[in-house]
């Protein structure tokens, strides 16, 4: 059986009491158990022990972020759980400091992640609108993608040594919702990734 982690970033705000992230999280899970993955959950409102994360890093041969958006980043509840446990997994669990050594201090930065072969997604959920990104002519962005945006947090897995999978977005989610369409296109983006489907 193959094992994945999936954690629910949201941060609740009256304005946004995180519905669609919990059913997207739960339709992930849902899909994913379908594909014969055993499941274990991470979620920023309930509590969570760092070295059981860490070893759900471990234990994980994928793992899923489902987030929304905030100020162009993840929630600060999702930033303080990496700032704890991605640090507590620098003794090798994760990664073995940040991969130089003191004879090389100038040389590879970044490569000393132990978790190699294990793959990562993220499922973001955005105000903004699909137009914003990959258009030069919008003032925001400049052209930017959803992945350049989140360009920081790709990193942050790399730095472990995982290798990304496509990254899903929905737009527009409280201004111009369309929910039941995002719901079709989540389906088809997870068939297309774990089943080889064709979008």
């Amino acid at each position: 059986m193959k094992n994945a982690l999936i954690i629910n970033a949201h941060q609740y705000y009256p304005f946004a009491e995180g519905k669609l992230n919990a059913a997207m999280f739960e339709k992930i899970g849902t899909f994913l158990e379908g594909e014969g993955y055993q499941i274990k959950s991470s979620d920023m409102k309930s509590e969570w022990n760092v070295d059981e994360e860490v070893e759900k890093h471990q234990w994980a041969e994928l793992i899923i972020l489902q987030s929304p958006v905030n100020w162009m980043g993840v929630p600060w509840s999702f930033k303080k759980y990496m700032d704890e446990v991605y640090t507590a997994g620098m003794g090798g669990q994760m990664c073995n400091g940040d991969g130089r050594t003191r004879a090389t201090p100038k040389q590879g930065y970044g490569t000393g992640g132990t978790l190699k072969g294990k793959k990562y997604m993220m499922s973001l959920t955005f105000n903004a609108p699909s137009e914003a990104f990959d258009n030069k002519e919008e003032w925001l962005f400049e052209g930017k993608s959803v992945d350049d945006l989140f360009f920081p947090m790709h990193m942050n897995f790399k730095f472990f040594g995982m290798e990304p999978l496509e990254t899903f977005a929905s737009f527009d989610v409280m201004k111009n919702p369309a929910i039941e369409n995002d719901f079709e296109r989540l389906q088809r983006h997870l068939n297309k990734v774990f089943k080889g489907e064709a979008s």
